[in-house]
């Protein structure tokens, strides 16, 4: 009897001990992945740019087809006007640049997860983006506008009225178009390139997006492309890290400053652009 006693107080004993273990293991995991990811320790500490600099790799997330800014090229090799600015930060951070592709759609579930460092692709700023990461200082100006085939009879905003435009799902550029009051039938695709096919199938009849890509394209493919004179909205590029990530966000943004100084953002943008449009101070 007294040793059956003796067994009940003992497991008494280990229960409230499995119990908080069990406790410990599952509340501590999730906070240990929390801060793994926003590159925090439990203390609140901001270790992010400790982490990248430990890790000895940047990851850069980017929609792979977003000309000139990031894309891949017909060697399967993803570059760019970022890109170049990227590579340039990293060589001067002394770690590796890692190009990762991302949904456009969910790129903030990606950098909230972990998944990536920052979200650097022609990323334009808008309030909501501001509520939910931790931008850089604007390094470039943009601006939203229509492109249409040069044969289009569509030469004004007017013209658009009952239309059909394609623009990039998850972009700045459909909520602008979603915001505009146009009469027009939005249609959403996952790319611009994905937009620009539409239009030269007669599939839609304009394209709404960024002036930076749609300059490019028709520099560089020659395809008869036209600008409409009237756009809906002047936009900046920014870089976006995670909300608790300002140590690494501070020292990119160092970086940039120096390259602008030293002349390295003039001749990256040089070579892309013909000229520094850069905004970097």
């Amino acid at each position: 009897m007294k040793k059956n006693f003796i067994k009940a107080l003992a497991a008494l004993a280990i229960a409230p001990a499995m119990l908080l273990a069990g406790c410990s293991s599952d509340g501590g995991n999730s906070d240990t992945a929390g801060n793994a990811a926003d590159g925090n320790s439990a203390s609140g500490e901001d270790n992010s740019l400790q982490k990248v600099l430990d890790s000895g790799k940047f990851v850069l997330g980017l929609d792979a087809t977003f000309k000139p800014m990031g894309f891949t090229d017909e060697q399967d090799n993803i570059v760019g006007f970022d890109i170049d600015l990227a590579e340039e930060v990293c060589s001067r951070m002394g770690v590796e640049l890692v190009k990762q592709p991302v949904d456009w759609d969910t790129k903030e579930q990606d950098l909230n997860a972990g998944k990536i460092d920052c979200i650097w692709n022609g990323l334009s700023i808008n309030d909501e983006r501001r509520e939910i990461m931790n931008l850089s200082d604007p390094y470039m100006k943009n601006d939203m506008i229509f492109v249409v085939k040069t044969d289009s009879e569509i030469a004004t905003l007017a013209d658009l009225d009952g239309k059909a435009v394609a623009v990039q799902s998850g972009s700045t550029a459909q909520e602008i178009l979603n915001d505009s009051g146009l009469n027009i039938t939005a249609t959403e695709l996952a790319t611009n390139v994905e937009c620009l096919q539409q239009l030269d199938l007669d599939l839609v009849d304009a394209v709404f997006l960024d002036s930076v890509v749609a300059n490019y394209e028709i520099t560089t493919t020659g395809k008869a492309y036209t600008i409409l004179p009237d756009g809906l909205s002047p936009e900046e590029y920014a870089i976006g890290f995670r909300k608790g990530d300002q140590a690494l966000r501070d020292e990119v943004q160092k970086i940039l400053s120096e390259m602008k100084a030293d002349g390295k953002v003039e001749e990256i943008s040089t070579k892309w652009f013909g000229s520094d449009i850069t905004t970097i101070k």
